[in-house]
């Protein structure tokens, strides 16, 4: 996968990409990031990368000039055939279905917008899709571009060491939060809530997977109830959730 950041900081990404899952993608070929500042593309250094909004206002955007400018140059290094994505809060929000949608794309270019955003003939002419990160305002676009950068890095085919750990993360365990997650020592002291659940140590894997699907809808129902309702649950489903629920009314 061949992804371009249009961003007036690319330095911000430097060490984001020096670590973790990106680092490893990068190493092993698997993903291919370029930047291009659009302040490269300005007439002159007296000129400059934003103006004042045409009808009045406060604030100020970025000019279109350099970032068309910007994008033509990442196309035609990339060859053509890309999907740009303007990283914007007025974008549909990602989620895990937009996620794996997108990973069928080779290709791709972020624009991270800043201050009030950019000039609207860009994404009239040039964007794809405009995507969000969620409900609120943050002073860029390179924080969300990072974030969408990395939850496809996760699902690349060869970058984790074992892909199905990606596939019982939360949202994609078929629209369910994670079941909960223990590890070694077995018990900790002087905690009051100390011990793993004991099904987990039974080498039962047919009960252990109950178990989790069943901590799963629990879980999901407790902290998101919103994606519960959107899910249309089996005939076990039903039955694992109405015990969880049954477990969880008495003990609460």
């Amino acid at each position: 996968m061949w992804i371009s950041i249009i961003s007036l900081f690319p330095e911000m990404f430097k060490t984001y990409i020096k670590y973790g899952l990106i680092n490893k993608s990068i190493k092993k070929k698997l993903l291919n990031i370029s930047f291009w500042n659009p302040r490269d593309f300005i007439k002159n250094k007296f000129s400059k990368i934003d103006s004042n909004i045409y009808g009045g206002g406060g604030g100020i955007i970025l000019k279109a000039e350099p970032l068309i400018k910007s994008i033509y140059k990442a196309k035609i290094e990339m060859k053509n055939n890309v999907k740009i994505i303007y990283l914007s809060p007025q974008g549909k929000k990602i989620n895990i279905s937009y996620i794996k949608k997108l990973l069928s794309y080779n290709k791709m270019i972020f624009i991270c917008g800043r201050y009030k955003g950019i000039d609207e003939r860009v994404i009239n002419n040039f964007v794809d899709e405009e995507v969000s990160i969620g409900d609120y305002i943050l002073s860029g676009g390179e924080l969300p571009a990072m974030i969408l950068l990395d939850t496809i890095v996760r699902q690349i085919p060869g970058v984790l060491n074992n892909m199905s750990s990606s596939q019982t993360d939360s949202f994609f365990n078929n629209g369910l939060l994670d079941a909960p997650n223990y590890t070694y020592p077995k018990v900790l002291k002087n905690l009051k809530k100390n011990t793993v659940p004991s099904i987990l140590l039974s080498g039962n894997h047919k009960k252990i997977k109950e178990w989790k699907l069943q901590q799963s809808l629990g879980i999901t129902w407790l902290k998101r109830p919103d994606l519960l309702r959107k899910k249309k649950l089996t005939k076990k489903e039903k039955i694992l959730f109405q015990n969880f629920k049954k477990y969880y009314f008495k003990n609460k």
